[in-house]
């Protein structure tokens, strides 16, 4: 009796213990969850107070969404205030866009300065554009064989001579145009909009791990992309202007990004 009496005893005791040691365990993980989200919150709020952050992201959720193919929306964000301005093919796209950009961290207000247009017919394209362009060259081309056939009279050259150097001319210039069509197209042959270049580069930026607490501000003009802003490494400048060049339908990149820690 005494034996069991003693060891009845010993378990009483170690019952607090294990009660109040469930008990600090049961406290603390809660404390360790609100923590956590309070930091990554934290992060959020700290990333999104950004204007230029807010532009992009708005910018890279227009991508993927069928609504607003065909579209060509600009993006412009002031003390959290996003404006779009452009144009897409539906009301439907219309009020898609707006409700992304809602919807976004760090947005306070929307204007909605966007028009309903046709994909194709009510604006031109970067397809248009390479057309006018081809038809420069051809004319260009089409000068350099006339001077050249006048030249070659008064050089006594033959004029058969002259032609097939200017018709050399012709085929490349016209070569050349075709490949500047082709590089301003989508892969499934879809023309590109300044609006859809500005989105992809956008989708791009805000994954990219080497752009982080970046400030970068993107403007496109007929496929040349403009970079302004601030990074904070020359690592994240040479990859900024990488992306922007790697993305379809660009034609050329002035990068003015300026590396944070440089300004110091």
């Amino acid at each position: 009796m005494k034996s069991i009496a003693g060891s009845f005893g010993v378990r009483m005791l170690a019952l607090p213990v294990l009660l109040v040691a469930t008990t600090a365990f049961a406290n603390a993980a809660p404390q360790e969850t609100a923590a956590k989200e309070g930091r990554e919150t934290e992060r959020s709020a700290g990333t999104a107070v950004r204007d230029s952050w807010v532009t992009l992201k708005v910018h890279s959720q227009f991508v993927p969404e069928d609504a607003l193919e065909g579209s060509d929306i600009d993006v412009n964000t002031k003390s959290g205030v996003v404006t779009l301005s452009g144009t897409v093919v539906s009301q439907a796209g219309k009020a898609r866009a707006l409700e992304i950009a809602k919807s976004t961290d760090g947005v306070k207000s929307v204007n909605d300065r966007l028009r309903i247009a046709r994909a194709d017919a009510d604006r031109p394209t970067a397809r248009d554009n390479d057309r006018e362009d081809a038809g420069e060259a051809g004319r260009t081309a089409r000068e350099a064989e006339r001077e050249a056939s006048e030249e070659a009279r008064e050089a006594g050259r033959s004029t058969r001579d002259a032609g097939r150097e200017a018709r050399d001319e012709t085929r490349d210039a016209g070569r050349s145009a075709r490949d500047t069509a082709t590089g301003t197209t989508g892969t499934a042959g879809t023309s590109i909009s300044d609006g859809w270049i500005k989105s992809k580069i956008a989708a791009q930026f805000v994954t990219e791990n080497a752009l982080d607490d970046s400030d970068i501000n993107v403007n496109v003009r007929r496929g040349v992309v403009t970079l302004n802003g601030a990074v904070p490494t020359a690592a994240g400048r040479t990859r900024a202007e990488a992306i922007v060049k790697s993305t379809d339908g660009v034609r050329s990149v002035n990068n003015r990004l300026k590396v944070a820690s440089d300004k110091k």
